[in-house]
Order: C-alpha cells, then structure tokens, then sequence
C-alpha cells in the first residue's frame, strides 16, 4: 500500500470508520467508504444510545489496549459522549462462574488495576443502595469497581464520521453503497465492488469491515456466525432519572443480562443480553453473493432498528430487571430491539487478508465487545493492514481458515449465558 493507492472501506462502523480515520491521518489521500446509510447506521452494532466502556479482561492483551482505550475516552475529546460508572460484574458461582472471575480478577491484578470483591448480594446493595432487587441467584460471586463508563455510541460514531470527513474521507451511501458482491481477476484481486444499483466501486485494496453483513460477500469459512441479541428500552421520568442515576453497569455472565445508568438526553433506560442470541438464514431470494452464509440480518437498514424481539428475548430482560431493579419488571417497554453480533469461536477479533482474495483486507468481529476499543483501533488496524502487528495479536486476530466443515466451534468464549442459540422462526423473520 501506498499513499497514492485508492482505499474502499466496506462498512461504516466503529472498525470501519476508525481504519478510515488511521489512514487518513497516516497521509492515504484517496479512501472512500461504503455503506448502506450514512452512519451511524441505524441498524448497525456500532450505533445506539451506549455501549459499555471497561477493561475487565482475562486476557492480558485485551487488557491492556481496553485499558488505554478506556484512558482516552476520559480526554476532553470525547466530554458529553463518554460518562464515568461503576461496575459489577457478578455470576454464578458455579466451577466455571468462580473460575471466569478469578481469571479476570486476577489479569487486574497483574495489571496493578482496582478491583474489589463482593461478599454476597447485601454487600452489593450496601455499597449500591439503588439495586434493590435479590441480584444473582444465591450464592452470590462478584466484584465491583468504579474505573468503568458507558459511551453515547452514535454521538461517538458521528463524531469519528466528521473526523473522516474533515480529512478528505468520502464516503458512498444509502444504495449506491449498499455492497451486494465483489468483482475480481484473474489473478484472485478484487477489482471492484459492486453495490445494489449495480454501479461498481473501483479501487486498488479493499477492506471489508461491514460487520454481521459481511458474511453475505465473501467466504468465511465458518470463522464467523452473525448472531441477534436482545435490547430494550425503558422511559423514565425526570424523577425517575435521577432516583436511578447511581445504578452501576451491572453484568450477571450467567444469565449474560446488563444494563446500564439511565441515558439523561432520552429518559431511557436500556438493557441487554450478551447471550447465544439468535440466528436468521438467509432467504430465497435475498441478495447474497455467498451461499454458504449461514445467518445474516435484512439487508436494507430501517430509518431506525425495527421494534421487536422474540417472546423469550423480552423474558429474560424482564428477568434481568427483577434481579435488580424489581419495581420496573412489569412495566411496558418504549421499544425492543435486537443487535447484531459479528461472533467469533474464540470471541477474538479479525484483522487478516483473506485468503481467497489477494487485496481484501477483513477487519471486525468485534463478537459484541469491540466498541470500547474505538480510541486505539485504527492503530491496530493500520499495522495489521501492513503486517506490523507484533507476533502474538497478529496470531490471535489472523483468519482462522481451519474451522471450515466443522460443527463444533461456536461452543462460546466462556462469557455468554443463558439459553442456547437458536434460529428465528418465519413469524419472528417476518417482523423484522
């Protein structure tokens, strides 16, 4: 690659936008990005109300970038769009929910980062007095500490969109950017993308960050699964905003339930499920340049993410509110949402060339933890780009082309709870 060369980026989302970003800034004068709305795409993973922002890694190398990461988003560049909270990370105390935390616990504290345990659920509740519900099924496991936040993910989307733009990003959207297929040579380089008016997006390296979509362009060898999670929304009043402004992000990994503080601009109140989630196949019909996708979302983005969720989805929310904030189960939702994962076997993401494709560069699968890494990720995916990465994350982030006909790798990362995955049904389909 060189400065000169003309960069199409396939994806406006947090990987997508900050590889923009990286390169533009490195002197690369001609990159454009591709997508099917202008972001923050509404039903992309990078755009919402918050995402959570924390550090709490078993991993060591996680760890350390989440926790720069996590120092950036403190600086005055990002005021008004990251906000401090704390945060409790609870579970199961079964073999595996004693061992996930004493892991992560443990990478704090080789790390020299704060940390301190939960005795039991009144513990939790004398330090937080606004979880007033039972918390985790008894006995109950968990730490806390107050070195975590949450960030406005489409104000920080859009302001790294008009960061793009000042440095002479352009960008295609709406259909004209909606990539349906990739047109190559002889020689195995992308040429081209085409998109769904047929008007081909020419270019001389090609990185592919369009997230749980992406599977519909290109092979992946199973090394991906698109997954849906549930996501709702609760309305507060004012009052109700401010007896509920304490609440911490509190994450129960046996049941993958997580909330957190009310959103102050809307009112709202927002949950999830960091789950097995769902999957939906592709239909007769859809364009899909690749067969063997096994799951995608529609392809055609809504104004704003579609209002539904299964009837088991919207269960266990409600059962994540009884635990600890049991005076709001039984109240209506403003809205239910699902959010779509780019999941990975081992939760780790991608950044390699794929291997059928000389000048495709594929970048995400952010396996519904990636946004937190949005101040540092164009730097990493800048050095993967050119092959800098050092030995280890170029090995964890590379493209793992050996899961291809099996049927036994997405068993989880260890974080997920909750119910097994399984496929919408045609009445679910048809709502979304």
């Amino acid at each position: 690659m060189n400065e000169e060369c003309r960069v199409v980026i396939i994806g406006a989302g947090v990987f997508g936008l900050s590889t923009a970003y990286q390169l533009a800034s490195e002197g690369y004068r001609n990159i454009v990005v591709l997508d099917r709305h202008l972001p923050p795409v509404s039903d992309g993973s990078s755009s919402d109300i918050s995402r959570v922002i924390r550090f709490d890694y078993a991993d060591d190398d996680y760890l350390r970038i989440s926790h720069a990461a996590y120092l950036k988003w403190k600086e005055p560049k990002y005021q008004g769009i990251f906000f401090p909270s704390s945060f409790v990370l609870t579970g199961s105390s079964s073999a595996h929910g004693q061992a996930w935390i004493q892991k992560t616990t443990d990478a704090l504290t080789r790390s020299k980062l704060p940390w301190s345990k939960l005795d039991d659920a009144a513990d939790a509740k004398r330090i937080y007095p606004v979880l007033s519900g039972k918390l985790a099924a008894p006995p109950f496991a968990g730490y806390h500490h107050n070195q975590a936040g949450w960030a406005d993910a489409n104000k920080a989307i859009s302001h790294l969109r008009d960061d793009c733009l000042e440095l002479g990003v352009s960008f295609i959207c709406g259909r004209r950017g909606t990539v349906v297929g990739l047109d190559t040579d002889s020689q195995h380089n992308i040429t081209a993308a085409r998109t769904l008016v047929g008007t081909p997006v020419e270019g001389d390296h090609f990185i592919l960050a369009a997230g749980a979509w992406g599977s519909s362009l290109v092979p992946m060898y199973n090394s991906t699964l698109s997954t849906a999670q549930v996501v709702g929304y609760m309305c507060l009043s004012p009052e109700e905003v401010r007896q509920y402004r304490e609440l911490p992000v509190y994450a129960n990994f046996s049941t993958g339930w997580f909330n957190f503080p009310p959103h102050e601009e809307t009112g709202m109140l927002k949950m999830a499920v960091h789950g097995w989630g769902y999957t939906r196949t592709p239909g007769e019909g859809e364009s899909t340049a690749v067969k063997s996708n096994i799951s995608s979302p529609p392809l055609i983005p809504p104004r704003e993410r579609r209002n539904f969720v299964p009837v088991d989805g919207e269960d266990r929310l409600r059962e994540g509110l009884r635990e600890i904030l049991p005076e709001l189960a039984d109240r209506a939702f403003d809205k239910l949402a699902l959010c779509w994962y780019t999941d990975t076997p081992t939760g780790d993401f991608i950044m390699d060339y794929h291997p059928d494709f000389k000048n495709l560069f594929v970048g995400g699968a952010g396996s519904g933890h990636g946004f937190k890494f949005l101040p540092v990720l164009g730097e990493y995916m800048s050095l993967a780009l050119k092959r800098g990465l050092p030995a280890k994350l170029a090995d964890k982030w590379r493209f793992r082309k050996e899961y291809a006909n099996r049927e036994d790798v997405f068993l989880g990362d260890g974080s997920r709870g909750g119910p097994e995955r399984r496929e919408l049904n045609a009445r679910e389909r048809a709502k979304l």
